[in-house]
């Protein structure tokens, strides 16, 4: 089986996956990186999907696994995500799909998609002027993160309680023609409960940081065993369905009074931390995963 991976060629998720490829006694998989850079795609009549990277044809593959989607303007980021659409109506395998990466990537849609299936999420408004945003953060009590819309790993999160650096903010986001998305601060004890849903499986654990409110390991969070209710699996699992993601990290923070809160799902997660803190094989679980979904279009 060959698999190509969109993403960095020098990641360490792919050098788990080629080690985890290597363990792994079923069949022979190979994984192969590609860039998002060089996709280029033929339309001939009565044919579309004709995909390729690196001068690599992506119907050689036997699957392709999105591990990131890199910045780009507009035109590029649809292109791409339209490239793979179209690969998928042609009988190519992507996973995740790239519907799902698409709603992803976009907190404002994917918070949308949670609540309207009526999911816990943060209460959050989003706008486009200082305005706006300062009834907004009135409306919030006074204590919010803003967050970009777009992106990961607690980049470019902020917390604002202080009226006058909200002032400052708000007026930045605005000058730069971007949207502005708030959430109401939850109260926290430091934590949250990051759950990997692997197609039926899934795997847990405890993000904690002392130093910041922030728990991604990316951060300074550090990872702790976690067993997860049925509750907590449940509200994953509903989660990764609503995202249409069949790999997905799905973070959930409790309030004070222990209701559980859906932040974020990651249609692309990591899963070096969580192999630590589990001692599991994460990267062969993924292998392991993916053959199965291959064999099973055979």
């Amino acid at each position: 089986m060959n698999i190509a991976v969109l993403g960095n060629p020098h990641s360490w998720y792919l050098a788990d996956l080629q080690r985890a490829a290597h363990e792994y006694s079923n069949q022979r998989i190979e994984f192969q990186p590609l860039p998002f850079s060089t996709i280029q795609a033929g339309i001939r009549s009565n044919k579309v999907g004709e995909l390729s990277s690196a001068e690599q044809a992506f119907h050689e593959f036997d699957c392709i696994l999105v591990r990131t989607m890199p910045p780009g303007s507009l035109e590029q980021v649809i292109f791409r995500m339209n490239a793979l659409h179209l690969f998928e109506r042609s009988g190519g395998l992507v996973l995740n799909c790239a519907r799902s990466i698409e709603i992803a990537v976009d907190k404002y849609l994917s918070l949308g998609l949670l609540a309207e299936a009526k999911l816990p999420v943060p209460e959050t408004i989003v706008c486009q002027t200082a305005e706006d945003a300062l009834l907004a953060y009135e409306q919030l009590g006074r204590d919010v993160v803003i967050k970009p819309v777009f992106g990961g790993e607690g980049r470019g999160i902020t917390r604002l309680s202080d009226p006058a650096l909200a002032v400052r903010a708000f007026r930045m986001l605005e000058q730069l023609e971007g949207v502005i998305y708030l959430q109401k601060f939850i109260a926290h004890d430091g934590s949250d409960v990051r759950v990997f849903v692997l197609g039926d499986k899934t795997f847990c654990m405890r993000r904690q940081n002392l130093d910041d409110w922030r728990t991604n390991i990316s951060l300074g969070g550090k990872g702790q065993p976690y067993e997860a209710s049925a509750e907590i699996i449940q509200l994953a699992r509903q989660s990764a369905a609503v995202v249409q993601a069949e790999i997905a990290g799905v973070d959930i923070v409790f309030t004070p009074d222990g209701t559980p809160v859906i932040l974020e799902v990651n249609a692309v997660p990591g899963w070096r931390g969580l192999a630590g803190v589990t001692g599991i094989d994460i990267g062969l679980e993924v292998t392991r995963y993916l053959a199965d979904r291959i064999q099973a279009l055979l």
